[in-house]
């Protein structure tokens, strides 16, 4: 009598994983593209900034008659029409160039190397003169 080796018995089958993972990775890519498809659809409506001059903004200029630009430099000084002034007299001269243009704007123009707070608080205290009138410009 013949017995059947009990090593054929004891070998479990293999599950090969192969398929399962090519089936996964074309529904993962499936996807993946079917998604990209829908983002680019989408339309929005965007109003880009136009540009003021070609050079930028100068300290102490008048851009269209309608803004007054004042300077702070990296020493944290005051800079109106090129020349360094004093709040008392920055104050004195923002009040007049908006008593004659009511609708005037005030533009500061810092310099990148100072830290935010100063320039923070220098916006603050003139928008204290000029109320909304007063922005923050950016190169």
């Amino acid at each position: 009598m013949r017995f059947k080796s009990q090593s054929s018995r004891s070998q479990l089958p293999e599950v090969n994983l192969v398929p399962m993972m090519d089936v996964l990775m074309t529904v993962l890519t499936f996807f993946i593209i079917i998604s990209m498809g829908m983002t680019g659809q989408q339309i929005l409506n965007v109003r880009l900034p136009q540009s003021v001059a070609e050079g930028g903004l100068g300290e102490g200029e008048v851009v269209s008659g309608e803004a007054l630009v004042v300077g702070l430099d990296n020493d944290g000084n005051l800079v109106l029409e090129g020349q360094p002034v004093t709040w008392a007299q920055l104050s004195q001269q923002v009040q007049t160039y908006f008593s004659q243009n009511p609708g005037g704007q005030l533009v500061l123009k810092a310099d990148r190397t100072l830290a935010y707070r100063e320039v923070a608080t220098l916006l603050t205290d003139l928008r204290s003169l000029g109320g909304n009138r007063v922005s923050l410009a950016v190169e």
